[in-house]
């Protein structure tokens, strides 16, 4: 697996989470997993002892660019990293001071490059190459387009992963140098983008099979809506694509033995739930209310989210409801402003904390009631898979995975996991969250709803068998161009 984060050594979002626990759910279903990322100053540091397994030269523009290949001492599943100075002995993974380095476009075609320069000197290469986002994506590109340099990877399969089709890696057509692929391939049919050298489309275009992170974000990337200008690609290559669900790791995220909790709880006994909500109260200065209906954020502060779309519609809820909010996250500066005047426009029933705290993130799923999740798209989700687990009912715009991992609740039969609304508006959101509080004023169907919340399995093995099923077909078939 080829990838710019793997938590815990590098993270800036939910990509580093998935190749943390993605190969070792792998590894256990007896899929041999090694990890490439790029050695980033504070990834060396994180990982301490490694051992140093031998040195590369890639090919950028007319140079030949060093790299050591170290490996990880201790780690669960075998991790490699390209040490590289030049490249990244910085301090931040992909910019600092809020901005992108200007030679990105160079750092990760060089670790593309590097890293096929390593997997060809090993005596028995993968089966697979799976590369993940746009960071990895012109690997797939490399090895087809310049397959003479690449004799010993001939029988390679690449997987592409989309994470989010909103990041592509775009690139000035000035750059084209630095990869070392003949200008045929800078076209509509294969790099080119609006006159820009695309690094995703790159993977899009040529890997042998494609995988998204839900069903139903895998239809979405093929229209014009959500397809982000590469929805014809996709469609050209719908027979390749599918979706994965990502799944999360119940060793971190279950209230059973969550040591952030100040009680723990299952789907058996919730009494510590009730505890977990005003020990939040107070440490948040909401009113001491144990029956106020509480809801939660935890989020990105950006358009995709709909956090714009939450902050218009409470407003309206508070004033039919005694309910109370507390929000934690980071972001666009104005969001961020917006949440702490509503701070202001209802003391004692809403509390906002800017920045990221893993362990209050952990306090506040177990302690609210309803976690609402108005994103504009969302490839897959992952609070919604954690809400759920802590029976705090999940309250989502029905688009990509928050459609396919929320089952919208019937009280008539009591099937269903949490509330889904459409469209995404204000208005919409504001009438879910008041059918969620019917709902939680019928003690029976309340309860009901929460059980079958908790008791759903999306865990990491569920999401490793269908990866395992996806190479087993790729190795099955026949090679093809």
């Amino acid at each position: 697996m080829l990838a710019s984060e793997a938590s815990p050594y590098a993270k800036t979002g939910g990509l580093a989470d998935v190749l943390a626990a993605l190969p070792e759910a792998l590894t256990a279903l007896g899929v041999e997993v090694t990890v490439i990322i790029p050695g980033y100053r504070d990834a060396l540091r994180t990982a301490g002892a490694v051992e140093r397994l031998g040195r590369v030269r890639a090919p950028v523009a007319s140079r030949l660019e060093p790299a050591n290949v170290v490996r990880v001492s201790g780690a669960r599943v075998p991790t490699l990293m390209l040490d590289a100075p030049r490249y990244f002995d910085r301090d931040g993974l992909y910019g600092s001071g809020g901005g992108d380095y200007g030679d990105n476009a160079e750092r990760f075609a060089f670790f593309c490059r590097a890293a096929l320069e390593w997997l060809r000197t090993l005596g028995a290469p993968p089966d697979i190459l799976h590369c993940h986002d746009w960071h990895a994506a012109l690997a797939p590109a490399m090895l087809r387009a310049t397959a003479a340099l690449y004799p010993e990877l001939r029988r390679m399969r690449l997987v592409q992963t989309i994470h989010n089709l909103a990041y592509q890696g775009r690139f000035p057509a000035s750059a084209w140098h630095l990869l070392n692929l003949d200008a045929r391939y800078f076209t509509r049919e294969a790099l080119e983008f609006y006159g820009e050298i695309n690094f995703l489309k790159a993977g899009l275009v040529f890997a042998d099979t494609l995988t998204t992170v839900s069903s139903r974000y895998a239809r979405e990337i093929q229209t014009p809506e959500l397809g982000e200008g590469l929805d014809g690609v996709l469609r050209a290559r719908a027979g390749r694509l599918r979706g994965v669900l990502n799944g999360i790791d119940y060793r971190v995220w279950n209230p059973a033995i969550d040591v952030a909790l100040p009680a723990r709880y299952d789907v058996g006994d919730l009494d510590g739930k009730a505890r977990c909500k005003s020990d939040l109260q107070q440490a948040l200065g909401l009113r001491a209310d144990i029956e106020a209906p509480l809801l939660a954020i935890v989020s990105r502060f950006a358009w995709q989210k709909g956090i714009d779309v939450a902050l218009d519609a409470l407003p309206a809820v508070f004033e039919t409801s005694a309910a109370q909010v507390v929000v934690l996250g980071s972001g666009d500066p104005h969001l961020e402003y917006r949440a702490h005047l509503l701070v202001e426009g209802f003391p004692g029933r809403v509390a906002a904390r800017t920045g990221m705290d893993e362990s209050l993130a952990h306090r506040i799923v177990a302690g609210a009631d309803l976690f609402l999740m108005p994103s504009r798209f969302e490839p897959c989700g992952l609070s919604q898979l954690q809400s759920l687990r802590y029976g705090t009912v999940p309250v989502v715009h029905a688009t990509g995975g928050l459609d396919d991992t929320v089952v919208q609740f019937d009280a008539a039969t009591g099937d269903g996991t949490g509330i889904k609304f459409a469209p995404d508006t204000p208005a919409a959101l504001g009438n879910a969250i008041r059918r969620a509080l019917e709902i939680r004023r019928e003690p029976a169907a309340w309860m009901r709803l929460r059980e079958n919340a908790m008791r759903q399995d999306f865990s990491w093995d569920r999401s490793a068998r269908a990866y395992r099923n996806a190479y087993g077909a790729l190795l099955a078939a026949p090679e093809s161009g």
